[in-house]
């Protein structure tokens, strides 16, 4: 999948109409630099107000540098963005009661309880929710009375969130929000920001989670390397990949040589997911399926199981990034 196409997939420019009302924020040619390490090259996208945007990439990617530019925590290097229509580091006192923050590091105060922490937020503030009702909200009603550093990691993850949504945000911003938390909590959470989206709020998010940006964003940008390299909706994203590359799903016997898989005729490529679990690429799957199993019997391996579909969100991330998913 080209860059020139999944841009023009996403229906307008990369950088948009950055004084548009419709337009919550507005990277243009950002750079990022830490020394001689480059974090964000010339990274453009737009966000529009009211819409979920998913921002992804492997480990070292460029995201946590690039929300933290538009958080206006880091200064950037070159280009510029612009949030609610406003310079994240100049105006920052005109837009830092218009934002919810949540980063990766929850930063909460170890000795306060958690019903505390929420008082203590809501301060700064001039008309901030109710504590009372946030920590209804995400599930901490009983932990109320509980030093944060007593907390488990998921429960502190779920006051963190509740930090970010005090001050009634037009804008959040969540870094990882679900990590460390219970599967009940992770759908809890995806119900808050589905729910925030509902009433007008805008989100951009981080996740390693593919199910969890496939069920959320209204459009992911997938970068790596501070380069952009993907945008579109999730659907846009496995339906061009799929238009062209059919995923051959194989469970058989472990131990198969994944270059040979990757050789067969009509493959574009093979890996090995787990121990006897192989992914192969092909646009023919006809054609595919009889050199596989014509291989399988000369090496007299058992076929378990064998599924013909298209590309989920996770496939189209190892494809464009040729990396694996990791926290």
């Amino acid at each position: 999948m080209s860059t020139a196409n999944t841009r023009a997939a996403s229906g307008r420019s990369p950088v948009g109409d950055k004084a548009g009302t419709d337009t919550a924020i507005a990277v243009a040619g950002l750079v990022k630099r830490y020394g001689a390490q480059v974090a964000v090259r010339n990274l453009s996208f737009t966000v529009r107000r009211g819409e979920v945007f998913a921002l992804l990439g492997p480990n070292g990617a460029g995201k946590t540098s690039t929300i933290e530019v538009l958080e206006g925590y880091r200064s950037a290097d070159g280009g510029s963005a612009r949030v609610l229509g406003l310079d994240p580091l100049r105006d920052a006192t005109a837009l830092k009661p218009q934002i919810g923050v949540m980063l990766q590091q929850d930063g909460l105060y170890p000795s306060l309880r958690a019903g505390e922490v929420l008082n203590l937020f809501g301060k700064f503030f001039a008309e901030p929710e109710n504590p009372t009702d946030l920590l209804r909200l995400v599930g901490l009603t009983d932990a109320a009375g509980t030093r944060c550093r007593q907390l488990s990691g998921g429960q502190k993850r779920r006051l963190a969130l509740a930090v970010a949504l005090i001050g009634k945000p037009k804008l959040l911003f969540l870094d990882e929000p679900t990590t460390g938390m219970d599967p009940q909590a992770r759908r809890a959470t995806w119900d808050i920001i589905t729910n925030l989206k509902e009433r007008g709020a805008t989100v951009l998010l981080t996740t390693h989670f593919m199910d969890e940006a496939e069920r959320l964003a209204d459009r992911i940008a997938i970068i790596d390397n501070g380069d952009l390299i993907a945008l579109d909706t999730p659907a846009g994203l496995t339906r061009e990949q799929s238009t062209t590359t059919t995923e051959v799903y194989v469970t058989a016997t472990p131990g198969l040589d994944v270059g040979a898989l990757g050789k067969l005729d009509a493959a574009r490529g093979a890996r090995e997911t787990a121990p006897g679990k192989y992914v192969i690429e092909t646009g023919d799957a006809r054609t595919l399926l009889v050199a596989l199993t014509q291989m399988l019997r000369e090496k007299n391996a058992d076929l378990i199981e064998l599924r013909v579909g298209r590309s989920s969100l996770e496939d189209v991330f190892l494809r464009v990034t040729g990396k694996e998913i990791r926290e």
